[in-house]
């Protein structure tokens, strides 16, 4: 792999499904994954096999018809977990189990009531049984955003010589400032032994809004696969939004660094998810959003009428979505009323415009949003509508 390649790890299915009621069938999953290889991603996290008989049996079908992406599982530092998700992974292509155990002080001291040391013996005892089963072995140092740098370099250069081919350093609660999350990278790249044999990974969540920045912050520093999710869903704020991460490098190209995603398929696999999940997209989500290409301010309209990139940095068409929407609005001006009405037929003179306009204000003063049928209305309910119909 070059070191401008950025993996692109998909948890849409297992992290993303954790949002209370979205819980899928195998069906929808089998359907969302063959999106997600088409997609491009390099990786897709289809489940965690051991936590019931549904998930295990996803997974295991996942594996069977995915053509080009890893298929990964999810386990904890157990030996079950990890032989369990070693039977569901047996059918894939190519495949990675991903195992770890939480390594900050809060998680060591009151979820696992251990030591350090003991920490580090139970990880590396998971990731050698995880490769008896699999040659790609992922380790992830759960809550590493609050696990102090030293220590998780310890625990990084032990899973490597166990091993590891992957070290995921999830900032699990999403408390992480771009810049401490980027020094964390950083650190771990200048400071454990053997690195250059494993991979960095950004898995970062959304609690305080600063899972993309975290993410990005992460690969400028070092790391080469970011796990994210399609919409940004998952538990609680969600996890960094596989659009956003995928775009942001694609239109900062002096980052010099590349996802190898395919782009124009970003807005229907959206609608996949959020259809299938039967999760509400927001209209303001970024790239994806209804409004991501909507303009209704009339200063807005006007610039990207004359010249798109006036106010968009993207190609609508790049991400999937047909063309920028002109919204007609009571703050629209009368280049965007021109505009629409051009679209439906009408092709209007200065002073024919000025008095529908008029008209229009009127009208949109009293609906939130003016529609082609409502424009017929205005136009033809105008002192002007049978010179505009003769001309």
């Amino acid at each position: 792999m070059s070191d401008n390649r950025v993996q692109i790890f998909d948890t849409t299915l297992r992290d993303g499904e954790q949002v209370p009621g979205c819980k899928l069938n195998t069906e929808q999953k089998l359907i969302i994954a063959e999106q997600l290889d088409k997609l491009g991603v390099d990786i897709i996290e289809a489940g965690f096999p051991v936590s019931s008989p549904g998930d295990f049996k996803s997974v295991e079908e996942i594996s069977k018809i995915v053509k080009n992406a890893t298929v990964c599982g999810l386990t904890r530092s157990v030996e079950n977990d990890i032989k369990v998700a070693g039977e569901a992974l047996k059918y894939a292509k190519t495949a990675r189990i991903h195992t770890g155990i939480g390594t900050s002080e809060s998680h060591i001291k009151f979820k696992f009531k251990s030591t350090q040391e003991d920490i580090i013996e139970r990880a590396v005892k998971a990731v050698s049984y995880a490769k008896t089963f699999v040659e790609d072995v992922e380790f992830y140092a759960e809550d590493a955003g609050r696990t102090d740098n030293g220590y998780l370099a310890r625990v990084c250069e032990a899973v490597i010589k166990a091993g590891a081919t992957v070290l995921n350093i999830p900032d699990t609660t999403g408390y992480c400032l771009p810049h401490e999350y980027g020094a964390k990278i950083k650190y771990l790249k200048e400071n454990v032994t053997g690195i250059d044999r494993a991979i960095l990974s950004c898995h970062c969540h959304n609690d305080l809004g600063l899972a993309t920045a975290n993410s990005i912050e992460g690969v400028i520093n070092g790391a080469r696969q970011i796990e994210c999710t399609i919409n940004g869903i998952g538990e609680r704020a969600g996890n960094t939004a596989l659009e956003e991460v995928v775009m942001i490098l694609k239109q900062h190209p002096y980052l010099n660094l590349d996802t190898g995603i395919q782009t124009e398929m970003l807005y229907g696999i959206s609608q996949l998810v959020s259809d299938s999940m039967g999760i509400y997209t927001q209209p303001n989500k970024a790239i994806v959003g209804a409004n991501a290409f909507a303009h209704s301010s009339g200063i807005h309209q006007d610039g990207v009428i004359k010249n798109r990139e006036t106010y968009e940095i993207i190609d609508p068409k790049d991400v999937g979505v047909t063309e920028s929407a002109i919204v007609l609005t009571a703050r629209s001006g009368r280049a965007a009323l021109a505009y629409r009405a051009k679209n439906i037929g009408y092709e209007l003179t200065k002073l024919q415009l000025d008095e529908i306009y008029t008209n229009f204000l009127d009208f949109a003063d009293k609906k939130k949003e003016v529609d082609d049928n409502d424009i017929h209305q205005i136009i033809e309910g105008s002192k002007v509508y049978k010179e505009i119909a003769s001309s």
